[in-house]
């Protein structure tokens, strides 16, 4: 499945690991949300990021004692008409100051992808090769928004009034 990051195509740093499957000693791993909580102190005592699949019909709460530690949080879209996904990476961004790989995986279209962004998921698994170039290319696209989130832009308001005050202050 292809992943962009950062507006750019790339190979996924994380190793998918199924439940019941053996966790390798050292490397990057993504695992379910059941399997890290069983022993999230295991997992973090390796060598290597961790990161786990959080549902969205989980509370992101659960995640509180462990954030500081997570490498990525995969947050699942099951269809493309729920979007409780988009308050969980909100709430992890906005309110809980998350900054590590905020991941959107499932049903992650092209037209919502801006939103997604703007929501703070910064990494996203497509199914398409064509998806995953077109999401590259929209990163690029819009640099101006009027609507405030959590993503660290700048809304067109704020630039407006930045300049207002350079222009009257003679900068």
């Amino acid at each position: 499945m292809p992943l962009v990051k950062g507006g750019k195509i790339t190979d996924d740093p994380f190793v998918h690991v199924a439940d019941g499957a053996e966790i390798p000693p050292a490397g990057n791993v993504l695992v379910s949300a059941a399997r890290f909580l069983e022993g999230p102190e295991s997992l973090f005592a390796r060598s290597g990021k961790v990161a786990v699949i959080w549902p969205n019909s989980r509370d992101v709460d659960d995640l509180l004692p462990h954030l500081d530690r997570l490498g990525g949080v995969a947050l699942v879209f099951p269809t493309f008409r729920d979007g409780r996904a988009y308050s969980q990476a909100r709430l992890l961004r906005e309110r809980y100051l998350y900054r590590g790989e905020l991941r959107a995986t499932g049903q992650v279209l092209r037209d919502q992808f801006v939103f997604m962004l703007r929501a703070g998921f910064d990494t996203f698994e497509v199914k398409k090769q064509a998806d995953a170039e077109a999401f590259a290319q929209t990163v690029q696209r819009y640099s101006v928004f009027y609507q405030p989130t959590g993503d660290g832009q700048i809304t067109a308001l704020h630039r407006r009034m930045q300049l207002r005050h350079s222009e009257s202050a003679g900068l």
